[in-house]
């Protein structure tokens, strides 16, 4: 069975919009399915992986050289 992976560009939007686009795609996705969040909002390194933290999401992230942040969500089975 293949996993899923989605990306959500939420590049350039400020808080609490990237959490709010996260939270409405994750019903949508498949059990253990991942969703990529790409975001720039310093806020984002706080509020995205509080809201997986308090929703049984699995989160990493990643930072690249100019300040993008990939956030790796893994919807909980």
């Amino acid at each position: 069975m293949a996993i899923d992976a989605r990306t959500l560009d939420a590049r350039g939007l400020k808080c609490p919009l990237p959490v709010l686009k996260m939270e409405k795609q994750l019903p949508n996705l498949p059990s253990g399915a991942t969703l990529i969040v790409l975001a720039t909002d310093p806020m984002a390194k706080i509020d995205i992986p509080l809201f997986c933290r308090q929703n049984g999401y699995a989160c990493a992230i990643d930072i690249d050289a100019e300040g993008v942040m990939a956030f790796s969500i893994r919807k909980s089975n």
